[in-house]
């Protein structure tokens, strides 16, 4: 779509995106207004909402468009990678820098720079930010050159970056840069009718992918996908139907082909804790329920290979969440009782500082 369209029809599907439903008609409007300016845009919606979908399509619809849009996930990396990843380096600037580095934000110059995870970002790195977007320029790690740059940056935080100011973990100077023109992804479960049409788009997709014809939906399975709420919105629904496909055997999808969480099987949801949020614990989730149903035989199994993996896992999003069992729990998609059974299993319960009557925080 092009500039002149763009400035008479604001509502409506944007190109690469779906979904018809009224609140994404409202995102598809605050898309299409903010692409004309050059202003700072914020994105904010929970996990797997689509925000770098939205970054693309603000570069895409503005005159930055034949410019570079450079992606950069601020919560991948330590503080001081991220120092060099964004700014650059010198040669000699630190033990690993043997030659000049060009940084993201330089590399993109006349284009859209996308900083997913704004909120991870430590207070050292908020000034520099704060800096490039008030004066438009930086030095590279090490180097006493200043570097002038013309970027356009799109944030996006999947947490609540007032509440992060208020408590003393994000500076309130750059929220406010950041946050001219803010844009609000609403999850899954608020979508309505756009899950079958996810769904079957999902479906094209990995059908051709693999090489498979799965074109029909059984009422049942699509009556599950329509009831369920989604804690991982639609990169969770990617997930699923990806995992379907590949282990169909017939012609459609069934709701046998879906997770015990989705189809409505309780005592698998509770006991099933981890959701697919990458690969490997997609796989680990598909283990876990299949040993739910395996024969008898099969415990051992479950004890050798399932518990550890599970285990680990826990620990890992316990340490990524500061050991808070509210949090985890929310990212986990279960709630925290759940997660606290799991942690007295697993002897973790005591490990976190915290008692399982922890409040919400």
């Amino acid at each position: 779509m092009n500039a002149t369209t763009m400035h008479t029809d604001t509502r409506g599907p944007i190109e690469g995106l779906i979904g018809v439903s009224d609140v994404m008609q409202d995102v598809y409007e605050l898309t299409r207004l903010a692409a004309r300016s050059s202003a700072s845009v914020l994105l904010l919606g929970e996990t797997g909402t689509g925000k770098e979908l939205i970054a693309s399509a603000l570069h895409q619809l503005s005159d930055r468009a034949s410019g570079p849009f450079v992606r950069v996930n601020c919560g991948a990396l330590t503080e001081s990678l991220l120092d060099s990843e964004l700014f650059g380096h010198v040669k000699g600037s630190f033990t690993d820098a043997i030659r000049d580095r060009t940084g993201r934000f330089e590399a993109a110059h006349g284009g859209t720079i996308f900083l997913d995870e704004i909120n991870s970002t430590s207070s050292t790195l908020q000034v520099k930010l704060l800096r490039v977007l008030q004066e438009r320029e930086f030095e590279r790690v090490g180097d006493t050159r200043t570097i002038q740059v013309d970027v356009r940056v799109v944030a996006a935080s999947n947490c609540d970056l007032s509440k992060e100011v208020t408590e003393g973990n994000f500076r309130e100077d750059l929220f406010w840069r950041l946050n001219v023109l803010p844009v609000y992804l609403p999850p899954l479960r608020r979508r309505g009718r756009d899950i079958e049409l996810l769904v079957r788009h999902f479906l094209r997709v990995y059908s051709l992918a693999n090489d498979r014809q799965i074109d029909v939906i059984h009422p049942d399975a699509l009556s599950a996908l329509l009831a369920y709420s989604w804690p991982g919105n639609v990169r969770e629904l990617q997930n699923y139907i990806e995992r379907a496909i590949v282990l169909c055997q017939g012609d459609q999808l069934v709701p046998e082909l879906l997770p015990d969480a989705v189809i409505g099987d309780s005592k698998a949801a509770q006991t099933a804790v981890f959701r697919p949020t990458d690969d490997q614990s997609l796989i680990r989730e598909f283990v876990y329920s299949r040993l739910s149903k395996a024969e008898e035989k099969a415990q051992d199994l479950h004890k050798q290979i399932v518990e550890p993996v599970e285990k680990e896992l826990l620990q890992q999003i316990l340490q990524s969440c500061n050991q808070t069992q509210t949090k985890a729990a929310t990212r986990l998609g279960i709630n925290r009782n759940t997660l606290y059974k799991k942690m007295v299993e697993y002897g973790l319960a005591k490990t976190n500082g915290k008692s399982s009557s922890e409040s919400n925080s």
